[in-house]
């Protein structure tokens, strides 16, 4: 069963200055890459993986506990569309599944746009930025994310047509 991430410790949804707008639990304040943002929840900073999808990784120093790495095919292009789908200071919903946090403790989550409703890692993975990664047991929506990598794949999109080796 989902639940929200924060389930007791969420502030309500609010339309006044400072609040949350409707339909959100949190505020994006970080995007660092394709895959991993940061937001605040009830005035904490929280860094969020979005389950069931991995973007190649942009080049970056250690951080949580991994280490330094050199920049991916299509890893800037992911982090810059995941800019692009969740803009700072914009609202978003993060629901979990079963397991909250990864080993470096960030928070789990599928993640939604206040604004629209939308599943950003659905999204990130339909227009060719991520290939699905099925961690059990956050396997709600494997199904969804690997059909939605095949259709990319099939329509040479992203990082389909960007990284193939030839």
């Amino acid at each position: 069963m989902l639940g929200v991430a924060c389930a007791s410790g969420c502030a309500s949804p609010a339309s006044g200055p400072g609040e949350l707008p409707a339909g959100a639990n949190a505020i994006v304040t970080k995007v660092l890459d394709g895959d991993t943002i940061d937001v605040e929840i009830a005035g904490r900073e929280e860094r969020v993986r979005l389950i069931g999808i991995d973007t190649p990784e942009i080049a970056h120093p250690a951080f949580d506990g991994r280490a330094a790495n050199d920049v991916e095919c299509y890893g800037e292009e992911a982090q810059r569309y995941t800019g692009e789908l969740l803009a700072l200071g914009s609202g978003v919903r993060l629901e979990r599944d079963i397991v909250a946090r990864d080993d470096y403790g960030r928070l789990l989550a599928y993640v939604y746009r206040a604004t629209d409703g939308a599943l950003v890692n659905y999204e990130i993975v339909r227009h060719g930025f991520a290939t699905p990664l099925t961690i059990a047991p956050n396997t709600h929506f494997t199904d969804l994310f690997v059909d939605a990598a095949r259709r990319a794949d099939r329509d040479d999109v992203g990082l389909w047509a960007a990284c193939r080796e030839t």
